[in-house]
């Protein structure tokens, strides 16, 4: 059921860190990847880029997939006709940015030009399907595919499907995203969120909370994370660490510590005002404090960030 006849994908870009991602993870897997942008000259700019950057990686032996750079970066083409950029695709995966109406209109234009069995996908993180998919006619092929930032080095893909996606739709992306070496979990219902978003407001919330009611600062609220409960998360999720934390696991888990968790929840405050509050301001100055908010400070951090998840998904590949 999943040898593919046609291993062409399409990404529709607005040139973006995510479709260049997505791009240098579908070759790594072997795939031909046409990228696709309605602004002129960005398609071609982000081949460029995608160049520069597996040149760069496989010089510090950190390119995925099996093949050679020059052999992956063969498989890439920019296109700036929609019409050419989808023919022969069997998927497209849509990478435009988060606006609801923009993204309904790309796969109105998308619906129109590519056969019933071509499966859409989109990127969004925030955008339930019912919504993004609502004016294409045929929904049954019709899911999100939502990566982690920055996806080449962080593997978690949460598939989240429409009311009307066909199990065969799933099955197929579930076995795509894992051909290519990503890390897909399966959502069995729509919700504002998705996973990944919901379990990480959770987090920003009571770290938000325990800094502005004096608790903890910034920089020891993030060492609770990095040092403490990230550790396990790296390997381990939450259930399994419950289930491998009491003698007689899960159950017996929340027999020894229920009730001190609920009593936890009970306590916790109402979700914060993020912004314009003396409180929120207070706490962006004290991160600023750490690492001031300019560009040079943040681009320098964010490609530590990225040596790291490298670092880091090196050894989840040995473990």
């Amino acid at each position: 059921a999943h040898g593919f006849l046609l291993k062409l994908i399409t990404l529709l870009v607005v040139h973006g860190l995510i479709g260049r991602s997505w791009a240098m993870v579908f070759v790594s897997g072997g795939y031909s990847v046409k990228i696709y942008d309605n602004q002129p000259g960005q398609s071609a700019k982000a081949v460029a880029e995608i160049r520069k950057q597996l040149e760069e990686l496989q010089e510090a032996h950190m390119l995925r997939g099996e093949l050679e750079a020059t052999k992956q970066l063969a498989l890439l083409s920019s296109h700036e006709d929609l019409a050419t950029a989808l023919e022969g695709a069997f998927f497209i995966q849509e990478c435009v940015f988060e606006q609801l109406e923009v993204k309904q209109s790309v796969f109105q234009d998308i619906e129109r030009l590519v056969g019933k069995d071509v499966i859409l996908s989109s990127s969004t993180s925030c955008l339930v399907p019912s919504k993004v998919f609502s004016k294409v006619q045929n929904r049954s092929r019709c899911l999100v595919s939502h990566p982690v930032n920055p996806p080449y080095y962080v593997k978690l893909v949460e598939l989240v499907p429409h009311p009307e996606t066909a199990a065969a739709v799933m099955d197929t992306t579930h076995f795509l995203m894992t051909k290519v070496g990503q890390a897909p979990v399966r959502l069995r219902k729509e919700i504002d969120g998705f996973a990944l978003n919901r379990v990480q407001a959770a987090i920003i919330a009571e770290s938000w909370r325990l800094v502005q009611d004096g608790v903890i600062s910034v920089e020891d609220i993030d060492l609770v994370m990095s040092e403490g409960l990230g550790m396990r998360y790296a390997f381990i999720g939450p259930m399994e660490t419950m289930h491998l934390n009491a003698p007689a696991g899960l159950e017996d888990y929340m027999k020894r510590y229920g009730e001190g968790i609920r009593r936890i929840l009970t306590s916790f405050g109402p979700v914060p005002d993020f912004s314009g509050s003396e409180g929120a301001k207070s706490i962006v100055n004290e991160m600023c404090q750490l690492i001031p908010g300019d560009q040079q400070h943040l681009s320098a951090r964010m490609e530590r960030r990225d040596q790291l998840l490298m670092g880091l998904a090196q050894l989840k590949k040995d473990d």
